[in-house]
C-alpha cells in the first residue's frame, strides 16, 4: 500500500495517463503488475553476485551499481566511486577487467528486461548526485531525509522530501487499526 500510494496510478498524472497506466495494470500478469506497484532493485558490487536490495535510500552506496526495474522505466544507477572510476576510463584498461565486467552486468540485465517487455520501458543511466538520479530516488523509501541526516552512512545518500518513510507509514496504520 505504501508503494501504491506513491505510484503513477494514484498521483502526478493527467486523467489520460492515469487511465493508460490502469489499463496496463489490468492487462499484465501478476508478476508484472507487482513490479508496476513495487519496483525491484538489484545491487551489483565487486564483493558479491547481483543481489536483491531493499527499496530504500540506505541501499545507495558509493561502490555499488543499482538496477531498478519500475516496469515503465529501467534505471541503472552508479555510485559515486563507480562513476568516478568509469569517467577516468578504468574499464578500458586490461588490468581492470573485473571493473569492466561489473559495469557491463547491469547493462546486460537491463537489455534482457527491455527485450522481453511491451511497452518498451525507458532506460535511464545515471550517477549518484547526478540530475537523472531523481528517477531512482523518487521510487525509494525516504528513510534518510534532510531532517534525519544523522543516519546517513558514508557514501550513502539522503532524499530531500517531506514524504513519510515506510516505518512512519506503518506505525500510523497500526495506530489507526488499534483505535
Amino acid at each position: 500500500m505504501f508503494n501504491l500510494r506513491r505510484s503513477q496510478f494514484i498521483q502526478n498524472n493527467s486523467p489520460d495517463e492515469t487511465a493508460y497506466f490502469q489499463m496496463l495494470l489490468n492487462r499484465e500478469s501478476i508478476t508484472n503488475s507487482v513490479v508496476m506497484i513495487q519496483p525491484s532493485l538489484l545491487s551489483y558490487s565487486f564483493n558479491s553476485p547481483p543481489a536483491p536490495a531493499l527499496l530504500d535510500v540506505a541501499s545507495i552506496s558509493a561502490d555499488h551499481i543499482l538496477l531498478l526495474d519500475a516496469y515503465f522505466s529501467i534505471v541503472i544507477f552508479h555510485g559515486m566511486t563507480i562513476a568516478q572510476w568509469r569517467n577516468m576510463g578504468y574499464q578500458n584498461q586490461p588490468e581492470h577487467q573485473a571493473f569492466s565486467q561489473l559495469l557491463q552486468a547491469p547493462q546486460d540485465d537491463a537489455q534482457m528486461i527491455i527485450r522481453d517487455r511491451f511497452p518498451v520501458p525507458r532506460l535511464v543511466i545515471c550517477d549518484q548526485h547526478g540530475s537523472q538520479a531523481r528517477f531512482l530516488l523518487v521510487k525509494l523509501n525516504p528513510s534518510s531525509t534532510y531532517n534525519s541526516a544523522h543516519e546517513v552512512v558514508p557514501g550513502g545518500d539522503v532524499i530531500f522530501t517531506d514524504d513519510v518513510s515506510l516505518q512512519v507509514f506503518s506505525e500510523h496504520l497500526q495506530r489507526l487499526a488499534v483505535q
